[in-house]
């Protein structure tokens, strides 16, 4: 049987930082650091901690967590589709790909005007991130790229994070998205490298990471995750996991979502992500991933309170607001709010790093009287950062 061995938290009452653990296994000659950021992780190491007990994984969890961040602070994202339908490609989940017959139909662009005031509504509702995702293979047409970095420096001008989704996008995009104010650009990777082409056929996983690539280069945070819930294994969730985690950084936003069948789509007879499932690869993203944002995204409205409780306790930290996300239902404004109450959450405040424009803040999770003393977008066109 595996042995946990775990070295003692250590508390300094005058700074409220704690050490990290040593978690180390018979079976494997390396011991790793509960909290420590890794890029270096192997497969089979993700794997362990993927296979950990439940309640175990969880308490991991929920230890990383309040590590890096403030476990009572969860962000309210809004994500709304600017450009709906009409996809090129044909992700097998995707209501808005042109190959299925669907009940989402073409429509073109938002104007400015009409992104702005949703972006302004959904401040006013206590989203700190603004996201803007269009079903486009990738952006094309200078009109309708001017019209995306005029709408980037309208929601930038209105103190919130922004970020876009558009599909694969060069260099020389990228860095106009960064001179406008983008934040951050959501490009998920959806499943592992092995199970990608059951999923989609028109843009390779290649594609993928040269579009991260081209992101975290023209100094823009990444957000890429991916769905469970697909017809993927076990072994198919880790490998997405390891995919994300090898990356040369760590992306700062990890959304995971569970696949919301659409009719008329490829998937739309998958059963429901059991919400054990999703508890796991949530607590398994945090340990691998401490620094990033968890993003409980699509497959929420799915949830109860407890069940969405017990995604917060395994680490997630960010949920999307409003009543779509994208082209699916989302949970009530109502709803989330009792939520938040009842569970004594509370909104986490926007982000900015000082390459986007703003110094970040240096204060540590642990001098928030919040934190335990012990020491815790997307379904990108589709179903669901």
């Amino acid at each position: 049987m595996r042995t946990i061995v775990r070295a003692a938290l250590i508390l300094r009452p005058s700074s409220r930082r704690v050490s990290t653990q040593a978690v180390a296994t018979p079976s494997s000659s390396r011991t790793h650091q509960l909290g420590a950021i890794r890029n270096d992780w192997t497969r089979n190491e993700i794997q362990k901690v993927y296979d950990t007990p439940l309640l175990e994984l969880m308490y991991q969890a929920a230890t990383v967590h309040r590590m890096h961040h403030n476990a009572k602070q969860v962000q309210k994202c809004t994500l709304l589709s600017i450009k709906t339908g009409g996809c090129q490609e044909d992700c097998s989940y995707c209501p808005q790909s042109s190959k299925y017959d669907t009940a989402v139909k073409s429509e073109k662009l938002m104007s400015v005007q009409s992104v702005l005031g949703v972006a302004a509504q959904a401040r006013e509702a206590g989203s700190t991130r603004f996201c803007m995702g269009a079903a486009w293979r990738d952006v094309r047409g200078k009109w309708q790229f001017e019209q995306i970095l005029e709408m980037v420096r309208g929601v930038r001008g209105m103190g919130m994070e922004v970020c876009c989704t558009l599909g694969m996008i060069t260099q020389e995009q990228a860095q106009k998205l960064h001179a406008a104010g983008l934040t951050a650009y959501n490009h998920n990777l959806d499943t592992s490298p092995e199970y990608y082409n059951k999923i989609i056929t028109t843009r390779t996983y290649d594609d993928r990471l040269t579009t991260l690539a081209n992101v975290r280069n023209a100094g823009i945070s990444v957000c890429s995750g991916g769905i469970i819930g697909l017809g993927e294994s076990l072994n198919d969730r880790v490998g997405l996991i390891h995919a994300l985690a090898t990356l040369p950084e760590h992306p700062e936003s990890v959304p995971v979502n569970a696949l919301v069948p659409v009719e008329g789509t490829p998937l739309e007879k998958q059963p429901r992500v059991p919400i054990w499932d999703l508890v796991r690869m949530i607590a398994t993203a945090r340990v691998v991933i401490p620094k990033a944002m968890v993003r409980l995204s699509a497959g929420r409205v799915m949830l109860s309170i407890p069940e969405q409780a017990m995604c917060f306790m395994a680490g997630a930290n960010s949920i999307f607001t409003g009543d779509k996300l994208l082209t699916t239902p989302n949970n009530a404004f109502n709803d989330d709010q009792q939520m938040f109450h009842l569970l004594g959450l509370e909104g986490l405040p926007p982000k900015f790093t000082v390459e986007q424009g703003e110094q970040p803040s240096h204060s540590h999770p642990e001098d928030s009287p919040h934190c335990a003393s012990h020491s815790a977008e997307q379904h990108a066109h589709a179903a669901a950062a």
